[in-house]
């Protein structure tokens, strides 16, 4: 699943059945706990199947933000995977950042621009060439037939533009690329027989299980754990592959009522 400006948008239907199953009963997501990741990272926490072996995904916990009702996890789950974006790369993130808007409420700006920031400004774009992932006007100010490097083109623009106005056009870009993967987003979850307008409200039964089975994990010292989430119309579900390490099922409901564990 790498990111390129050429493959951005992924089919949802041609995931590997290991991955992702549709069935009567719903939608069937493979993840794996480990209490240390050997990825470089040695973090604890949980990962998407489908993300085991990208090595830009660190595993992420019931943790959230403080403005964010949801973890980084579910995040995964909702506003990259279902929506048919990359797991990973900067402009999966864009589209997946206002999936995550459009479900919470949250402002994706100071996200964009912690990426301007971060990786842009020093020529880093996980998942493609920086030449491919700048707006056309951008590319329009670089020397047309340059040998420069990523972090000499960068640094010409910052030359040509002036490092705010520079931030400012590519956290705009960040914008645009984000809200070209609407559509997106929400023919992916009708191909899976999801309601797009109850994202917001199974993000939190999402988080209200993973709370639940995520501190079991933590508490219990569980080394390693398979399972699977299941969504449904009204409710999803938890189950762990394996009986005895923790408890074998949680269900929460995403209906009006909001989510309660079971």
């Amino acid at each position: 699943m790498r990111d390129t400006a050429a493959t951005a948008f992924i089919d949802v239907t041609s995931y590997p059945r290991e991955w992702l199953q549709v069935s009567d009963d719903g939608v069937r997501i493979a993840v794996t706990y480990r209490q240390v990741w050997n990825d470089g990272f040695g973090a604890r926490g949980w990962k998407l199947d489908a993300s085991i072996g990208d090595p830009q995904i660190i595993a992420s916990t019931r943790a959230t933000g403080e403005r964010i009702p949801t973890s980084v996890f579910i995040h995964d789950i909702l506003d990259h995977f279902l929506s048919g974006f990359g797991i990973s790369g900067h402009r999966s993130e864009a589209m997946a950042l206002i999936q995550l808007q459009r479900r919470t409420g949250s402002d994706p700006r100071s996200d964009y621009e912690q990426m301007v920031r971060e990786d842009l400004l020093f020529g880093r774009v996980n998942g493609e060439r920086l030449m491919d992932f700048l707006p056309p006007q951008l590319r329009a100010r670089l020397p047309s037939a340059s040998a420069l490097g990523e972090r000499q083109l960068i640094a010409h623009l910052k030359g040509t533009l002036g490092e705010a106005r520079l931030v400012g056009v590519l956290v705009e870009h960040f914008f645009s690329l984000g809200l070209a993967g609407q559509a997106h987003a929400r023919h992916s979850w009708v191909r899976l027989g999801l309601a797009w307008e109850k994202a917001a409200a199974l993000g939190l039964a999402l988080q209200s299980i993973l709370e639940c089975v995520d501190r079991e994990a933590q508490h219990s010292a569980i080394e390693a754990l398979r399972g699977h989430f299941l969504i449904a119309a009204d409710h999803c579900v938890f189950k762990a592959a394996t009986d005895g390490l923790i408890q074998s099922e949680y269900r929460a409901g995403y209906g009006s009522g909001g989510p309660a564990v079971e």
